[in-house]
């Protein structure tokens, strides 16, 4: 009997037991369905995790100010102002390591338009916060140096205000606003950046030159930069070595003795990134982890259903031995019984998990990412527990003797 024959004889066996052999592979099923499904939903956490940071800016720092005391109650970061507008032009001019460095002056103002009105977040900053950020203009040029350098009241819009200021799909280049009852030409509408992991919406916001916020918005040009400076690496392997740089710069500017605390604080947005991608993986494995026991315990169930199916098959295999079956063919014929068994799981089970992925992403809202890296392996793995399980009732099944095989009732 060659090989085609002995798989039809195996899939007869399996399809006259339907319902045996339905159970038996429901383990496969739900442990294959259960690993995609799992880790379609950790792929799709771990690229929105690349995503927000990549919004955020490549290779970024953010310093900001420290923290007053006063009678032992400590105000937070950024509420004293020790950075100065010289401590910008040093970090970019005297920093190696450091490609761009940008103010960040922030003011919640109402922005006035025509016969329309919007709340938004008003940023003080220059043209390099645009590259650092990696924040294009949809419309418009932005705003130049020169701007910042004479105070010209022009601003850069973010897409959400000029959806509420002038509509859905109006060009709002050129058109006038105001700001703290200030006019302001618009000079660019900023691309769509979409939303933080925790929902702030980057698009809900307003970009003016840094002279201008500080005289129109802040009341005032001081010697202390009231905000925060924005720092881009030169690379991604420089992020490190440029946060100690700086870290080294301000502190000699400040005067800081050895065994005082630093008046600033510097926040690694790569550091930041690494940890939650930490975290993310770690979940994912685990999750994938608890669904693959699934997998061995629906392997388990094909070993026991198979060596239940050769005490039930006992008088069939001997008579089969009898008429010139040789062991091989026999081995052949339960290990094919197996694969079926595990290889037909398995495909169900692909199917299962990613539906199950995309109902859930469209159910709950969370993203996924079907990898079809993860189905191959998920399904040369239900083969592999096919064979590992199933090796053992089919060699069960070769080794009797024919004569007490037909003795048996």
């Amino acid at each position: 009997m060659n090989v085609f024959q002995t798989t039809l004889v195996s899939l007869r066996a399996v399809y006259r037991n339907r319902m045996r052999s339905f159970l038996t592979a429901l383990g496969i099923i739900i442990g294959v369905g259960a690993v995609i499904t799992m880790m379609a939903i950790g792929a799709g956490a771990q690229a929105q995790v690349e995503a927000t940071f990549a919004a955020m800016g490549n290779n970024l720092l953010v310093i900001q100010a420290g923290s007053s005391s006063v009678g032992g109650v400590k105000g937070g970061a950024g509420t004293q102002p020790t950075l100065s507008w010289d401590d910008l032009t040093a970090i970019k001019d005297e920093v190696s390591s450091v490609k761009r460095a940008a103010p960040y002056l922030r003011s919640s103002q109402t922005i006035l338009g025509d016969d329309q009105n919007w709340a938004t977040s008003i940023i003080g900053t220059t043209p390099e916060y645009f590259d650092i950020r990696n924040w294009p203009m949809s419309a418009g040029a932005g705003f130049t140096q020169q701007d910042v350098d004479g105070n010209t009241k022009v601003v850069v819009l973010g897409q959400t205000v000029v959806d509420n200021l002038f509509g859905a799909n109006a060009n709002a280049v050129g058109q006038t606003v105001r700001i703290n009852n200030t006019p302001f030409d618009v000079v660019g509408v900023a691309a769509k950046k979409g939303q933080s992991s925790t929902g702030q919406d980057y698009d809900d916001i307003a970009f003016v030159p840094s002279g201008t916020f500080a005289q129109k918005i802040q009341g005032g040009f001081g010697r202390k930069l009231q905000g925060q400076i924005y720092v881009e690496a030169r690379s991604a392997d420089l992020t490190t070595r440029a946060q100690k740089d700086v870290e080294t710069l301000l502190r000699d500017r400040h005067h800081l003795q050895q065994d005082q605390d630093d008046d600033f604080q510097i926040r690694n947005m790569a550091e930041l990134a690494n940890a939650k991608q930490a975290s993310t993986d770690t979940m994912t494995t685990l999750l994938a982890s608890v669904a693959a026991v699934s997998l061995l315990v629906g392997g388990i169930g094909i070993m026991n259903i198979m060596l239940v199916s050769v005490t039930e098959r006992t008088r069939e295999i001997g008579i089969r031995m009898a008429i010139g079956a040789k062991p091989r063919v026999i081995l052949l014929q339960f290990l094919i019984e197996a694969l079926v068994l595990s290889m037909g799981g398995g495909l169900i089970g692909v199917g299962l998990g990613v539906g199950a992925a995309k109902y859930i992403a469209g159910k709950f809202g969370w993203p996924i990412l079907v990898q079809p890296q993860v189905i191959m392996m998920s399904f040369g793995f239900s083969a592999a527990v096919g064979i590992v399980f199933g090796l053992y009732p089919a060699r069960k099944a070769s080794q009797l003797d024919p004569i007490d095989a037909l003795r048996y009732e």
